[in-house]
C-alpha cells in the first residue's frame, strides 16, 4: 500500500448500513470512502473504475454472493485487500473467506474500533479476525506432532510426500490414487493443521520432513 489516504469501497445491499460505515469510516484519519457498491457485481465495477485500497465487503447480499465477489476482486485486483464482514461467526463461513483471499472477517456486532484495525492491518498485509471468530479451534495451528497425529494414514503419507517434495501428480502415481483425490487429501489436511494456503502447508510439511526423528 502507498503513503497517503487509505482509499476504501463499501459494500453492502442496506442503504443505512452503508451510510453508517461511510460516516464511521470518513472519521478516522487517513481513510477515505471513494465509492458504494449495493451488491457483488456493482462490488467489482466499483473496484474497476475506483482502485481502493481496501473493499469492505458484506457476505450476505441478493444475487451473487460476497464469496463469489471476494474470489474476482482478488483475481482482478491482487493489491486489493479485502475485509469481510458478516452478521455470522461461523467458522465454515471464516475459513471460506480467508481460503477466497480476505485478510480479515468482522462481525457487524464488533465495535467501531475493531473495524479501524482490521483495515489497517489488512493495509499493512496482515490478517485481522473478530475475537468472536479467533477461537484456537478455529485455526489450529499446532507447533508439535499434535496436529499431524489426528491424520489419517493416508493424509500423513501425502504430507511426508509433499515434505520431501514430490508434487500431487506424483504422489498419485506413488500411490496409485487419483490427482483428484490428493488435492482432496491436502485439502483436508490444511484445515486440519490450520494452513490458509498452500504454502504454509508446504512450508510445515518440509519443517516435519527435516525435523529430526525420535
Amino acid at each position: 500500500m502507498g503513503s497517503g489516504l487509505l482509499r476504501v469501497l463499501i459494500c453492502d445491499d442496506h442503504t443505512l448500513v452503508r451510510a453508517g460505515l461511510r460516516r464511521l469510516l470518513e472519521s478516522f484519519v487517513d481513510i477515505e470512502v471513494v465509492a458504494e457498491a449495493a451488491n457483488a457485481d456493482q462490488a467489482v465495477v466499483g473496484s474497476r473504475q475506483h482502485r481502493p485500497d481496501i473493499v469492505l465487503l458484506d457476505l450476505s447480499m441478493p444475487g451473487r454472493s460476497g464469496f463469489e465477489a471476494l474470489v474476482e476482486l482478488r483475481r482482478d485486483h491482487p493489491d486489493c485487500r479485502v475485509v469481510v464482514m458478516s452478521m455470522h461467526d461461523d467458522p465454515t463461513h471464516v475459513r471460506e473467506a480467508l481460503a477466497r483471499g480476505a485478510s480479515g472477517f468482522v462481525v457487524k456486532e464488533a465495535a467501531p474500533a475493531e473495524l479501524e484495525i482490521a483495515i489497517r492491518a489488512a493495509a499493512a498485509g496482515r490478517t485481522y479476525l473478530s475475537p468472536q471468530v479467533s477461537a484456537p479451534q478455529l485455526f489450529a495451528r499446532p507447533r508439535s506432532e499434535e496436529g499431524v497425529d489426528a491424520l489419517p494414514p493416508r493424509q500423513r503419507e501425502i504430507l511426508a510426500a509433499l515434505g520431501a517434495g514430490r508434487t500431487s501428480k506424483q504422489i498419485a502415481a506413488d500411490l496409485g490414487i487419483s490427482v483428484k483425490t490428493v488435492e482432496t487429501h491436502r485439502a483436508r489436511i490444511m484445515a486440519t493443521l490450520g494452513c490458509r494456503n498452500a504454502i504454509e502447508l508446504l512450508r510445515m510439511a518440509m519443517r516435519l520432513h527435516d525435523r529430526p526423528a525420535g
